[in-house]
């Protein structure tokens, strides 16, 4: 796997310390070095981004190799230390891998992460495949050292989740490093060496664009040619399919986005006159030529997302680009599309809770308690956000993570009438809900919390967080209560339930409804894909009056109809048992 392959790159070179946080596409990098021998090496799923970041960081200072590993929304959290950690520079190599998901497949944006790397003037490494991600690593890591910088590692889904084979040495050793040495004018970042530093980077990066002019992973293929296609990671490989066997065009890829390697375009582009750019998300490298054509007087057109030619959002695919360098080169590619016509369609199955989550109880409690009250949900990222879904119908918003517990805080001041609700699961209340809460209480708000407590990261695979009591170091640690968080941070009105328990979390929804202030739920219960019940449930027929309740209430994917009666897919079933709590005859019921 891509993940995979840049994790072995990162062993291969000698890498002391990992941290990160879970996110698709990224969360499988960690997940690897984990199943490989790693003695000496401090692996680590830290609470979130900005904390992973900076615990590398303080590796690097010392002369460690550190990577960090996220996605792109995660990038936003580590931001802050980014930018003073890009002016401060390192002693050791620090890459962060921020995975970009174009489409987006998983996420809420499809922010390109080259941009960051302008933005904070650092480089930036853009791999094709999973055969160059595992390579290009540990060139990061050379990168990073050389020019005491943090460098940008950005692979997108399709090369994070494709699979390849990679040769990989027998055993891997940790970077042996000097330790930290106090230095203050160098490691306290204050306005004057900021300002002393940011000269100093944006003459490196001019150095650091010469050099990336030579570097392997930029390439040129074609003979000389008076049109040529620049792209980059994934999209190199989805051209140059396109492209087998047909002459006339030159292909260039660039790997180093930023510094832009321009001595390298400039010599790739003799001789072109018209040039087609097919990159990912942004515009990137269309702006880098368009500039580089300005300053050098090129007479070369320039065509890609910002005269149309190439969509701005999506991803790529052989496809999409197999039409757009048809119209380019006003010839067809080598590259014969398919006559998928008479292929049977694809299966839908929209986003929805798996059967026997516990969430579906816990929403459903909130539903049912509040029924004929005017209440608000604030929602949040994770597998709870498909609450949306109906029947069940229970986000009204969903920004970002932790901000259902803020956002339910404007609403409460804001709409004084109305029950303010934030949900949140066990993981994102230790990334990134806490500070909320600190907030609500401080500030007075009138809101019920309600932490979905699974007792592990779902929606990204089941990784640990401080609740969970073992670490990735193989550990058992002492778990982090999120009752007693709470309790310190000062909301007085707390109460536990098993959601699975509904008439109870009905009641518990009910009490906290009628006080005022910050109070909070807990709803406790296993993830169905951790923790199975031993019975499934079952149907009584001749019970059953086929009322179809069950159903239409909870939209449970093991409720069925079999020839027009109500049934229960005994392979979809983890007998949670809610659905026999809103059957009003008592058909539903566990398995003798």
């Amino acid at each position: 796997m891509g993940n995979g392959a840049i994790a072995l790159g990162a062993l291969a070179a000698g890498v002391n310390l990992v941290a990160g946080y879970p996110g698709t596409p990224s969360s499988e990098i960690i997940e690897t070095i984990s199943h490989y021998p790693h003695e000496g090496l401090h692996l680590e799923w830290s609470v979130n981004e900005k904390a992973a970041l900076e615990v590398a960081a303080a590796a690097a200072y010392s002369g460690a190799r550190a990577m960090v590993t996220m996605k792109q929304m995660g990038l936003n959290v580590a931001s802050d230390p980014l930018m003073s950690v890009a002016y401060i520079g390192v002693k050791g190599g620090l890459v962060i891998v921020s995975a970009d998901d174009p489409g987006p497949i998983s996420s809420q944006t499809e922010q390109d992460t080259r941009r960051y790397a302008d933005f904070c003037r650092i480089p930036v490494f853009d791999p094709s495949s999973p055969e160059e991600a595992y390579e290009m690593i540990q060139e990061a890591f050379a990168y990073s050292e050389k020019y005491s910088t943090p460098v940008l590692f950005r692979p997108t889904t399709r090369v994070c989740h494709a699979y390849a084979s990679v040769e990989t040495p027998d055993s891997f050793a940790p970077k042996a490093y000097e330790g930290f040495e106090r230095d203050p004018g160098r490691w306290v970042i204050f306005p004057r060496l900021s300002y002393i530093n940011h000269g100093k980077m944006e003459a490196r990066n001019v150095e650091i664009g010469r050099d990336f002019s030579s570097l392997r992973f930029n390439t040129v293929e074609g003979e000389a040619a008076e049109k040529a296609v620049v792209t980059s990671g994934v999209s190199y490989t989805y051209v140059k399919e396109c492209l087998k066997g047909h002459d006339g065009v030159r292909l260039i890829r660039i790997a180093t986005a930023f510094p832009f390697p321009e001595d390298f375009i400039l010599k790739a582009l003799d001789g072109v006159k018209e040039v087609l750019c097919i990159e990912e998300l942004s515009p990137f490298i269309e702006e880098q030529i368009l500039r580089a054509a300005g300053k050098h007087h090129l007479a070369l057109r320039v065509s890609g997302k910002l005269d149309g030619s190439v969509p701005h959002n999506g991803e790529n695919s052989v496809e999409l680009c197999t039409g757009i360098l048809n119209t380019f080169l006003r010839v067809r590619t080598g590259y014969e599309q398919r006559d998928l016509s008479d292929a049977p369609a694809l299966p839908v199955r929209p986003p929805v809770l798996c059967a026997g989550c516990p969430h579906r109880a816990s929403f459903y409690a909130v539903k049912k308690a509040m029924k004929g009250r005017k209440a608000v949900f604030c929602g949040d990222i994770g597998c709870y956000t498909l609450g949306n879904a109906m029947p069940l119908d229970m986000v009204d918003t969903c920004l970002c993570m932790g901000a259902g517990i803020t956002m339910a805080q404007g609403l409460s001041h804001m709409n004084r009438d109305t029950v303010s609700f934030a949900f949140v699961g066990d993981s994102t209340f230790f990334a990134s809900g806490m500070t909320g809460v600190v907030n609500a209480v401080y500030n007075e708000a009138d809101m019920i919390l309600c932490v979905l407590d699974n007792s592990t990261t779902a929606m990204t695979g089941h990784q640990p967080h401080p609740g969970t009591g073992r670490n990735m170091m193989g550990n058992a640690v002492e778990k982090v209560n999120v009752e007693k968080v709470l309790e310190g941070i000062g909301v007085k009105k707390i109460v536990t339930v098993d959601p699975l328990t509904l008439e109870d979390s009905i009641r518990a929804v009910q009490e906290c409804a009628e006080e005022t202030g910050v109070r909070a739920i807990i709803f406790k219960s296993p993830c169905v894909a951790i923790t199975k019940p031993d019975k499934k449930c079952a149907i009584d027929t001749a019970k059953c009056v086929n009322c179809k309740k069950c159903i239409r209430e909870i939209g449970c994917p093991a409720l069925i109809t079999v020839d027009g009666r109500v049934a229960i897919d005994r392979n979809l079933c983890a007998g949670c048992g809610l659905c026999s709590h809103i059957c009003p005859t008592g058909a539903i019921g566990g398995e003798q």
